[in-house]
């Protein structure tokens, strides 16, 4: 019997900084990727129970190596939630494709607002991509929304225009101390800092990020220590900075809503499906069954890398490049993946021997089946 969680991270008043590729110090993404949170939860888990434990965790998944292992679980990336009252909105990653009944125009005087919304609330996900599809009210109250005009539509309602309210980005100084010579260096890093609620404060409501996991199998050992390695990961801190503090965060563990539920199993077959996490897998078979339909796929590429936080060997070392098709891609197969190993040639005997142990990027990808629109030949 499979299982599903929906976790949520509050940090409260800290600040978190999310490094990306191509960006500096100064900027910061407002979310984290599912290949960061995994190697992130992974480490703090193997801190907490150890190098066997870790070690018998990962040989489970899916890898080059082995790639008919099933995974012993998969997450999304992280993607944000508001809370306003009593209602919760989450936001998911806006489909590649475009939605059920999508006007076939060439010239939409509204497609550039359309464009924007790179993350939708749950509800209007779920109506474009697996209900009733994209409505002639939609199409005004976008309209209303490029003209400047005000709307009180199901759009409006829903919070589809509201994501960047969750969050403000800014920038903190920051001095650099020479260990030679002590001469110092100011350099400025960027945070993202989400709503809190606070007593007397004048913002009425918080936000943060969610995932979510999904377990083939219901394992409540394996469920109860990965809840506390996220738990110590919430103490620690996730992203950047965590010296100063920053990236902490509650963790709220929970069963699936039941609205969730609705979205995981459509009451009808649905004939596609959309990343919500990472997706990378190098062998041609599969791939060729995900792309080789250009009518029925639509994706992103990004490049990932990054630092390793701890090396044994006492130097800071990048890890390998991979390139992952994003969150949002759709492809008329479920996607799943593979970890991706991205040890660094020094970390590598010339016998092809791990120095140390190998460093893994996932790409076990998590999707959500939905339903595209009969224009999505003309992929926005």
């Amino acid at each position: 019997m499979s299982d599903w969680k929906l976790v949520k991270l509050n940090f409260g008043r800290n600040y978190a900084h999310f490094g990306e590729v191509g960006i500096g110090m100064e900027e910061t993404g407002d979310r984290v990727r599912s290949d960061t949170l995994f190697s992130a939860w992974v480490s703090t888990y193997a801190r907490l129970f150890e190098k066997d434990a870790v070690e018998e965790l990962l040989a489970q998944f899916p890898t080059e190596k082995n790639p008919k292992h099933l995974p012993l679980f998969q997450l999304s990336s992280t993607f944000i939630y508001r809370e306003e009252g009593d209602r919760t909105i989450y936001y998911l990653p806006r489909p590649l494709q475009f939605p059920i009944d999508y006007p076939k125009d060439n010239d939409l005087d509204f497609f550039k607002t359309y464009k924007k919304l790179n993350y939708l609330p749950l509800e209007v996900w779920q109506r474009w991509y697996q209900g009733e599809g994209f409505t002639k009210s939609d199409r005004q109250e976008l309209i209303d929304q490029t003209n400047k005009k005000e709307s009180d539509g199901l759009l409006h309602k829903a919070g589809t225009f509201d994501y960047s309210k969750a969050y403000k980005i800014g920038q903190e100084p920051k001095i650099a101390v020479d260990r030679i010579t002590r001469a110092t260096n100011l350099y400025h890093t960027g945070f993202v800092q989400f709503q809190w609620k606070q007593n007397g404060d004048e913002i009425k409501s918080s936000s943060g990020l969610y995932f979510l996991v999904y377990f083939p199998e219901k394992q409540e050992q394996l469920a109860a220590n990965l809840y506390a390695a996220l738990y110590l990961l919430g103490e620690e801190g996730l992203g950047g900075e965590r010296s100063s503090g920053a990236g902490r965060f509650e963790v709220e563990w929970l069963d699936l809503p039941e609205t969730w539920t609705k979205i995981i199993n459509p009451p009808k077959p649905l004939t596609h499906y959309c990343s919500i996490g990472l997706f990378w897998d190098n062998d041609p078979a599969n791939l060729n069954q995900l792309i080789t339909a250009k009518e029925d796929t639509a994706y992103e590429i990004i490049e990932r890398g990054g630092w390793i936080s701890s090396s044994p060997s006492g130097h800071q070392l990048r890890r390998k490049m991979v390139r992952m098709f994003a969150e949002g891609s759709v492809f008329p197969k479920q996607p799943l993946g593979k970890l991706v190993d991205v040890t660094p040639d020094e970390f590598i005997t010339p016998e092809g021997e791990y120095k140390y142990h190998p460093i893994y990027r996932c790409g076990i990808g998590l999707s959500l089946p939905i339903k595209i629109s009969d224009s999505s030949k003309s992929k926005p």
